[in-house]
């Protein structure tokens, strides 16, 4: 009898690790109001220079890249942690070493978005760079309140 509890908890357990990889997914892959107010705000709001903007478009064919690389690093991180719950069916050191490695993917993420939105603000005079921090820290807090 407690073989047969213990393998249904390992196959609850399963099941919910896979659910929360799928919804994870679905999360990350959709784009973000914040980001599409950003978005917005530097191509319509800001009344950018032909200078600022050929600069600001180059930045962003630049993070484009790499943040394609990084959400490919996160999937495959994703599926990496899916492999290692199959395999230990637990709590277990693939699993803890799958959690650590998706973990570090998603902060390079974050890190290298913060770069991205660092170098677009250098562009900016200091009226638009006003609007732009207050836009960020409304989309960053957004989730707060």
């Amino acid at each position: 009898m407690g073989s047969r509890r213990l393998l249904l908890l390992a196959l609850v357990a399963f099941a919910a690790a896979i659910c929360g990889v799928f919804i994870g997914r679905v999360i990350a892959d959709q784009p973000r109001a914040s980001e599409t107010e950003l978005h917005a705000l530097l191509h319509n709001k800001l009344e950018l220079t032909a200078q600022q903007q050929v600069k600001i478009d180059a930045i962003e064919a630049r993070f484009a890249v790499r943040r394609k690389a990084l959400d490919l690093e996160m999937r495959a991180a994703n599926a990496r942690l899916a492999e290692a719950i199959e395999s230990e069916h637990g709590y277990g050191p693939k699993v803890t070493a799958a959690i650590d490695h998706s973990h570090f993917a998603m902060g390079e993420l974050q890190k290298e978005t913060l770069e991205h939105l660092f170098a677009m603000r250098a562009v900016l005079n200091p009226e638009q760079a006003k609007m732009f921090d207050s836009t960020v820290v409304k989309a960053l807090t957004a989730d707060a309140r």
